[in-house]
């Protein structure tokens, strides 16, 4: 995952205009991955449009289960942690 597909991704399939640093983005998204050892783009995706997960069971009727929200957070403390 680039800083470039990051930004392109909330540009043209999310209509928006990037209000976070992408570079960061993309890096926190990358270790989280990493060390879940999935797909970065899926995870983007649980980031920034609640896209369900199913292999690593994120959702449960519709809802966050600890571990969809575990990902997220770990995604969130990755990203605060590369922009302090």
């Amino acid at each position: 995952m680039t800083k470039k597909q990051v930004e392109t991704y909330i540009r043209v399939d999310l209509d928006s205009t990037p209000r976070h640093d992408c570079k960061a983005l993309a890096s926190a998204i990358n270790e989280v991955a990493k060390e879940v050892k999935h797909d970065s783009y899926a995870l983007m995706e649980l980031l920034l449009c609640n896209t369900p997960i199913p292999e690593l069971y994120t959702h449960s009727y519709g809802f966050h289960t600890r571990e969809g929200r575990g990902l997220i957070e770990s995604m969130q403390h990755a990203y605060n942690s590369y922009t302090s």
